[in-house]
């Protein structure tokens, strides 16, 4: 079975981006991203592509899958679809164990709420930031956390940060 995981960085508001950019930045955590995403299908939608540095895009090393209601949508070295759960679907299909779920927030809001994600990595930023792009709300009682990392603030990373990884219950055995 696939398993449809979430990764994201998160503020303590809630915040993940602000005019299409990230906040903050923190090696570390980027590390981790890519880390966790490197030979896996990373799922996006088409602001959140676009917001990724050109020099990047495609993102190297994993197949890029973008989402946008444009059906005339071109990029380059990914595929385009027009539905999350096609763009799933297709991996599955391909027999991929996992696909990575990378943002904005209409594509995490989209997967939560229509149930299609097994996990999650959560990056919780220990500060707060003005934005205007935020984590959707979720119910925690559904999930099971469990702390991977803690990372103070040092010379190379102005926030400490903690890695979360989330388990739906009802995805865990027994329960």
């Amino acid at each position: 079975m696939m398993k449809c995981i979430i990764i994201a960085a998160v503020a303590e508001n809630g915040a993940i981006g602000k005019d299409n950019k990230l906040i903050w930045d923190l090696p570390d955590d980027m590390r981790f991203f890519k880390e966790q995403t490197t030979g896996k299908p990373v799922i996006m939608g088409r602001k959140n592509y676009e917001s990724i540095p050109e020099k990047y895009r495609p993102l190297p090393k994993r197949p890029n899958i973008i989402i946008t209601r444009n059906t005339n949508y071109e990029a380059p070295g990914s595929a385009v679809f027009n539905d999350l759960n096609a763009a799933i679907e297709s991996q599955r299909q391909k027999g991929v164990d996992e696909t990575y779920i990378i943002g904005g927030a209409e594509i995490y809001n989209l997967a939560l709420k229509e149930d299609r994600v097994d996990e999650m990595y959560l990056t919780r930023i220990h500060a707060s930031f003005e934005a205007d792009t935020f984590f959707p709300a979720f119910d925690k009682k559904n999930w099971k956390v469990k702390v991977i990392l803690l990372h103070e603030k040092d010379e190379r990373h102005a926030h400490s940060f903690t890695i979360e990884h989330w388990l739906r219950k009802s995805h865990l055995s027994g329960t």
